[in-house]
């Protein structure tokens, strides 16, 4: 498959990295791990050995279609004891949290608590008042077309600031400031623009509607009864608390640091989630079948606002829409320090893939051209079929 013909929101997806040599990750890929009964799978797990020799230290996945589950690894999750990549490993999973806060919010609006056409300022008038407050609307918020600036590049602008935050405790009114000191991306409702600061503010007014804290909302909501086990929100807790891979970045001298025990705070309802490919997948079919939302608000939640910079992309409310080869697929992709993981699911239920890797790539500079493809083999094969 010609490059130009892959999906630009999966090549742009780990934009911002710093160039990695192969040769910098010398220990060989682990065994397949796939079940047989999967058709793709042996396929696939070649796809992932690629993407090992292509520079990831380590990945790991599961894929289900109609013949089954497989799940996969190639490489090391620890590169000085070369401890093996496993299927089951828990993962930071970034802006995957985007999805699960979208879902209780359109819960909330079912219940006729939350309605997603007001105005922000009219449930939160204290954190964004006034003109802003009276013209974002909460869908803006979850489609990111609220013009607010995304904290998230104003906290994480170097390498420096990776080690700067590792123990540092924010709070999301802290965070919700920032983005608000920040210079608009465009008039509330006039276009998309991503920005985090959206589910920060999504997570407070969870917090007002209901009493509760975001994270045990979705938890009574979602999490027990999907029977989402090992996925869970950290807060400040700094270590994940099962087992998992290392957590690397490269530094400038080429070196790789791992960041595993870190501070998610400042992700919070943005970005904080700990899951599994397993929990994201069974996440996904549940949504995406209709056993989460009415099927109103689902349809609401795949209305998308196109992507200005990729015509194959758009965004509905906390969910991605990408153009594959075989159709369209929906999902979402994660990033935080260390830890990037890609969820897709196809538009008609039959294919469902999680991808987590064990390492991301420093703010201002570029990922390997190599790494973004072998990825994208990956789950075009997963998703489309061998």
């Amino acid at each position: 498959m010609k490059a130009q013909m892959f999906p630009r929101v999966l090549l742009r997806a780990a934009a911002g990295m710093l160039l990695l040599a192969a040769t910098s990750v010398a220990a060989p890929a682990t065994a397949g791990t796939g079940q047989a009964h999967l058709t793709t799978g042996g396929p696939l797990q070649e796809l992932l050995d690629a993407e090992h020799t292509a520079g990831m230290p380590g990945l790991f996945a599961e894929v289900e279609d109609g013949n089954g589950t497989w799940r996969g690894a190639a490489g090391v999750a620890d590169i000085g004891t070369a401890r093996a990549v496993r299927p089951w490993f828990q993962h930071r999973v970034g802006s995957i949290t985007k999805t699960f806060v979208a879902t209780t919010v359109l819960q909330l609006s079912a219940e006729g608590r939350i309605r997603l056409d007001a105005p922000i300022g009219a449930y939160l008038p204290d954190l964004v008042p006034g003109g802003l407050g009276r013209q974002v609307s909460v869908r803006m918020l979850l489609n990111h077309t609220s013009g607010i600036g995304d904290y998230a590049k104003a906290v994480l602008r170097t390498a420096d600031d990776l080690e700067a935050l590792r123990r540092r405790t924010f709070t999301p009114r802290e965070l919700v400031t920032i983005g608000l000191s920040l210079p608009s991306t465009s008039p509330p409702g006039a276009g998309y623009a991503y920005s985090s600061t959206n589910y920060i503010i999504a997570g407070l007014l969870i917090e007002r509607v209901t009493g509760h804290p975001y994270a045990y909302e979705i938890g009574r909501r979602v999490l027990r009864p999907l029977g989402l086990t090992h996925t869970y929100f950290p807060g400040a807790e700094t270590h994940i608390r099962r087992a998992h891979s290392a957590a690397y970045v490269p530094l400038a001298d080429g070196s790789l640091r791992d960041f595993s025990v870190y501070n998610m705070s400042w992700g919070w309802a943005a970005g904080e989630m700990v899951s599994t490919p397993h929990d994201i997948n069974q996440f996904y079919r549940a949504l995406l079948s209709g056993r989460v939302l009415p099927p109103a608000l689902l349809a609401e939640m795949k209305t998308i606002v196109p992507d200005p910079a990729d015509p194959t992309a758009g965004y509905g409310l906390g969910l991605s829409y990408t153009a594959l080869p075989c159709g369209p697929a929906w999902g979402h992709i994660g990033g935080v320090v260390g830890h990037g993981t890609f969820t897709f699911h196809s538009a008609d239920g039959s294919r469902h893939l999680t991808l987590a890797e064990n390492l991301t790539f420093p703010p201002g500079t570029s990922q390997p051209a190599t790494i973004g493809k072998a990825r994208v083999n990956v789950i075009i094969s997963a998703l489309c079929g061998p």
